[in-house]
């Protein structure tokens, strides 16, 4: 059982972060990303970065490349706990992630990765690495010292991680789909990442960017209002994300958790992981 007595399991402010800096449970992600520039993100943390963090690459750690389902391709389990390991991460650990974009985009990725195996203290920085640094807390650059490796044993639980089979299964029982894109992604006017423009049939549109207010995340009684109005009486676990390679629909799993409606399966492929699969039907 871990010592200490606060721990968190959704959000953390940077405060709370700041003040437990060199507990030895702690292990601090920095999973910084450009898309636009894939290199980017380790060039800033090199530069700068919160004090003990490691660097999470979205492609290289939270991703998969050799495997299929989308452009984002979800890690066998096996990988990601050695990555874990490699981090000194144990199942005991107190992880927070943080990222610069978009109110933590790739952090709720490496948030649910781990919370899908089944990790509970894990949490991302409300405010990301904007928040810290406007705050004037501390930072370092360069490598951090090196850790001992650790042994992470454990597995996804694979009821809330869907394919495209899945969740065509999914809304086929009245299932809710909810597609974080923008909504003009969603509505298929615009298309800058994929093949095919519009969206999977009976899914709604929430913009992952909906869950925030001035950079950070609503607070949890607004989200929750948001989130059941949205849900129309289901529960969480009838409820799955998309997005459109399954990085930015964890912003909503997130979200859902910080509100107390945890529970929510992903879609990992999402719209790139649907359109795969030429004969699958799309709203244009």
């Amino acid at each position: 059982m871990n010592q200490y007595a606060k721990n968190w399991q959704a959000l953390v402010n940077a405060g709370e972060l700041a003040s437990a800096l060199g507990r030895d449970d702690l292990v601090v992600l920095d999973a910084r990303v450009l898309l636009s520039d894939r290199t980017a993100g380790e060039a800033m943390y090199r530069q700068s970065h919160i004090p003990g963090a490691r660097y999470a690459d979205l492609d290289r750690d939270l991703s998969d490349h050799r495997r299929t389902g989308g452009r984002h391709p979800w890690p066998d389990a096996v990988d990601f706990t050695e990555t874990l390991g490699r981090w000194g991460i144990r199942p005991d650990s107190q992880v927070v992630v943080y990222d610069a974009a978009d109110g933590a985009l790739a952090a709720s990725r490496a948030w649910f990765l781990l919370r899908a195996l089944g990790h509970r203290d894990v949490a991302v920085l409300n405010g990301g690495w904007a928040g810290w640094t406007s705050l004037g807390l501390p930072v370092e650059s360069g490598e951090p010292p090196a850790v001992a490796p650790t042994h992470y044993d454990a597995s996804f639980d694979d009821e809330r991680l869907l394919d495209a089979d899945a969740v065509q299964a999914h809304l086929d029982a009245g299932g809710i789909l909810i597609d974080a894109r923008a909504a003009e992604r969603f509505r298929g006017e615009v298309e800058p990442l994929d093949k095919v423009a519009g969206h999977v049939p009976g899914a709604v549109n929430r913009p992952y960017a909906d869950n925030l207010r001035e950079g950070y995340f609503k607070r949890a009684d607004i989200l929750a209002a948001e989130f059941s109005a949205l849900l129309a009486g289901h529960a969480p676990d009838e409820v799955a994300v998309m997005c459109g390679s399954g990085v930015t629909a964890c912003h909503h799993l997130l979200a859902m958790a910080h509100a107390g409606l945890d529970g929510a399966k992903l879609f990992t492929g999402s719209w790139s992981g649907w359109l795969e699969d030429p004969s699958r039907p799309v709203v244009p």
